[in-house]
Protein backbone atom coordinates (compact mmCIF):
# COMPACT_ATOMS: atom_id res chain seq x y z
CA UNK A 1 0.00 0.00 0.00
CA UNK A 2 1.33 3.19 -1.04
CA UNK A 3 2.29 6.13 1.24
CA UNK A 4 -1.10 8.41 1.80
CA UNK A 5 -0.14 12.15 2.31
CA UNK A 6 -1.36 12.97 6.07
CA UNK A 7 -3.58 15.71 6.99
CA UNK A 8 -2.07 18.79 8.52
CA UNK A 9 -4.32 21.50 9.32
CA UNK A 10 -3.97 24.64 7.39
CA UNK A 11 -3.35 27.43 10.47
CA UNK A 12 -2.78 24.07 13.23
CA UNK A 13 -4.26 25.67 16.22
CA UNK A 14 -3.72 29.72 15.40
CA UNK A 15 -5.01 32.27 17.63
CA UNK A 16 -5.36 35.97 18.50
CA UNK A 17 -6.63 37.54 21.53
CA UNK A 18 -6.72 41.11 21.43
CA UNK A 19 -5.22 43.26 23.67
CA UNK A 20 -6.51 43.97 27.58
CA UNK A 21 -9.97 45.04 27.08
CA UNK A 22 -10.47 44.75 23.22
CA UNK A 23 -11.91 41.33 23.87
CA UNK A 24 -10.87 40.41 20.31
CA UNK A 25 -9.89 36.65 19.41
CA UNK A 26 -9.72 35.05 16.26
CA UNK A 27 -9.55 31.66 16.32
CA UNK A 28 -8.77 28.47 13.95
CA UNK A 29 -11.68 26.34 14.17
CA UNK A 30 -11.53 22.60 13.99
CA UNK A 31 -11.21 21.50 10.31
CA UNK A 32 -14.36 18.86 10.82
CA UNK A 33 -16.68 18.77 7.92
CA UNK A 34 -17.89 21.33 5.15
CA UNK A 35 -20.58 19.72 2.66
CA UNK A 36 -22.01 21.61 -0.28
CA UNK A 37 -25.74 21.04 -0.86
CA UNK A 38 -27.45 22.24 -4.24
CA UNK A 39 -30.80 21.57 -4.79
CA UNK A 40 -34.65 22.45 -4.00
CA UNK A 41 -34.54 22.24 -0.09
CA UNK A 42 -35.56 23.86 2.16
CA UNK A 43 -33.79 24.30 5.67
CA UNK A 44 -35.58 22.94 7.81
CA UNK A 45 -35.87 19.17 5.43
CA UNK A 46 -32.14 19.61 5.92
CA UNK A 47 -32.09 19.33 8.80
CA UNK A 48 -34.22 16.55 9.30
CA UNK A 49 -32.27 14.94 6.93
CA UNK A 50 -29.13 16.13 8.63
CA UNK A 51 -30.06 14.45 11.88
CA UNK A 52 -30.73 10.73 10.41
CA UNK A 53 -27.53 10.95 9.82
CA UNK A 54 -26.28 12.29 13.09
CA UNK A 55 -24.94 15.22 12.05
CA UNK A 56 -27.73 17.05 14.43
CA UNK A 57 -24.39 19.67 15.36
CA UNK A 58 -23.44 21.40 12.17
CA UNK A 59 -25.01 24.59 11.19
CA UNK A 60 -26.88 24.88 8.01
CA UNK A 61 -25.95 28.03 6.20
CA UNK A 62 -27.31 29.57 2.71
CA UNK A 63 -24.30 29.76 0.37
CA UNK A 64 -26.57 30.94 -2.95
CA UNK A 65 -29.63 30.25 -4.51
CA UNK A 66 -30.83 26.73 -3.16
CA UNK A 67 -27.71 26.54 -1.83
CA UNK A 68 -25.85 25.32 1.67
CA UNK A 69 -23.14 24.89 3.99
CA UNK A 70 -23.34 22.59 6.09
CA UNK A 71 -20.70 22.74 8.58
CA UNK A 72 -19.47 21.61 11.72
CA UNK A 73 -16.51 20.39 14.22
CA UNK A 74 -16.58 16.54 14.06
CA UNK A 75 -15.10 14.78 10.76
CA UNK A 76 -17.86 13.03 8.64
CA UNK A 77 -16.95 9.71 7.39
CA UNK A 78 -17.59 8.53 4.28
CA UNK A 79 -20.39 6.73 5.43
CA UNK A 80 -21.68 9.16 6.21
CA UNK A 81 -21.46 11.55 3.71
CA UNK A 82 -23.16 8.36 1.47
CA UNK A 83 -25.77 8.32 3.45
CA UNK A 84 -26.91 11.56 3.89
CA UNK A 85 -26.22 11.38 -0.76
CA UNK A 86 -28.58 8.80 -0.73
CA UNK A 87 -30.75 10.58 1.67
CA UNK A 88 -31.02 13.44 -0.73
CA UNK A 89 -31.38 11.88 -3.78
CA UNK A 90 -34.08 13.47 -6.02
CA UNK A 91 -34.27 16.52 -3.69
CA UNK A 92 -30.26 17.90 -3.88
CA UNK A 93 -27.00 16.76 -4.58
CA UNK A 94 -24.00 17.04 -1.82
CA UNK A 95 -20.43 17.45 -2.09
CA UNK A 96 -18.14 17.23 0.76
CA UNK A 97 -15.55 20.65 0.42
CA UNK A 98 -14.14 19.49 4.03
CA UNK A 99 -10.42 19.38 2.41
CA UNK A 100 -10.62 22.38 0.80
CA UNK A 101 -12.11 25.37 3.13
CA UNK A 102 -11.01 26.26 6.45
CA UNK A 103 -13.22 28.03 9.17
CA UNK A 104 -11.76 31.26 10.99
CA UNK A 105 -13.88 32.52 14.58
CA UNK A 106 -13.78 36.07 15.01
CA UNK A 107 -15.51 37.21 18.21
CA UNK A 108 -15.35 39.64 20.94
CA UNK A 109 -17.34 43.44 21.13
CA UNK A 110 -15.11 44.83 18.82
CA UNK A 111 -15.85 42.05 15.78
CA UNK A 112 -18.09 43.74 13.68
CA UNK A 113 -15.99 46.83 13.81
CA UNK A 114 -12.90 44.73 12.31
CA UNK A 115 -14.97 42.71 10.03
CA UNK A 116 -15.94 46.01 8.56
CA UNK A 117 -12.98 47.17 8.23
CA UNK A 118 -12.75 44.20 5.05
CA UNK A 119 -16.41 43.77 3.78
CA UNK A 120 -18.96 45.55 2.55
CA UNK A 121 -21.49 43.52 4.38
CA UNK A 122 -24.04 45.36 6.48
CA UNK A 123 -23.24 43.33 10.07
CA UNK A 124 -25.74 45.63 11.80
CA UNK A 125 -27.32 43.69 14.07
CA UNK A 126 -31.34 44.18 12.56
CA UNK A 127 -29.71 43.62 8.92
CA UNK A 128 -27.53 40.36 9.55
CA UNK A 129 -28.72 38.37 12.35
CA UNK A 130 -27.38 35.70 14.42
CA UNK A 131 -28.06 32.78 11.79
CA UNK A 132 -27.29 35.08 8.77
CA UNK A 133 -24.71 34.04 6.17
CA UNK A 134 -23.19 35.96 3.37
CA UNK A 135 -20.72 35.16 0.54
CA UNK A 136 -18.60 38.53 0.04
CA UNK A 137 -14.87 39.72 -0.15
CA UNK A 138 -12.71 40.32 2.47
CA UNK A 139 -9.86 42.59 0.92
CA UNK A 140 -9.21 40.31 -1.98
CA UNK A 141 -10.68 37.36 -0.77
CA UNK A 142 -14.13 35.49 -1.23
CA UNK A 143 -15.46 34.27 1.99
CA UNK A 144 -18.54 33.09 3.52
CA UNK A 145 -19.51 35.46 6.46
CA UNK A 146 -22.05 33.90 8.64
CA UNK A 147 -23.38 35.61 12.36
CA UNK A 148 -23.74 32.97 15.01
CA UNK A 149 -23.75 35.21 18.13
CA UNK A 150 -24.37 38.41 19.20
CA UNK A 151 -20.82 39.49 19.02
CA UNK A 152 -19.35 35.95 16.77
CA UNK A 153 -18.37 35.54 13.30
CA UNK A 154 -17.37 32.48 11.44
CA UNK A 155 -15.76 32.83 8.30
CA UNK A 156 -15.29 30.44 5.29
CA UNK A 157 -12.50 30.68 2.81
CA UNK A 158 -10.95 28.36 0.40
CA UNK A 159 -7.76 26.54 1.72
CA UNK A 160 -5.30 28.22 -0.08
CA UNK A 161 -6.20 31.60 0.61
CA UNK A 162 -6.31 30.66 4.67
CA UNK A 163 -2.88 32.18 5.98
CA UNK A 164 -3.64 35.02 3.40
CA UNK A 165 -6.82 35.62 4.78
CA UNK A 166 -5.45 35.11 8.58
CA UNK A 167 -2.84 37.59 8.40
CA UNK A 168 -5.09 39.72 6.60
CA UNK A 169 -7.68 40.02 9.62
CA UNK A 170 -4.53 39.71 12.37
CA UNK A 171 -3.11 43.12 11.04
CA UNK A 172 -6.34 44.73 10.68
CA UNK A 173 -7.05 43.93 14.53
CA UNK A 174 -3.79 44.87 15.30
CA UNK A 175 -3.76 47.98 13.57
CA UNK A 176 -7.43 48.67 15.28
CA UNK A 177 -6.21 48.41 18.59
CA UNK A 178 -2.82 50.74 18.34
CA UNK A 179 -5.45 53.72 17.27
Amino acid sequence: MPDLPLHRPVLAGARYSGMAGSGLRLEALPEGHLLHVLGAIEPAALAGELAKVGLVKSSIRQAGFRQWFVAGDEPLALAGLDALAAALAGKAFVTDQSHGRVRIGISGPSSRVLLSKGTAVDLDPAVFAEGSSAMTMVGHISVQIARTGDDSFELTVLRSFAESLWDELSHMAASAERG
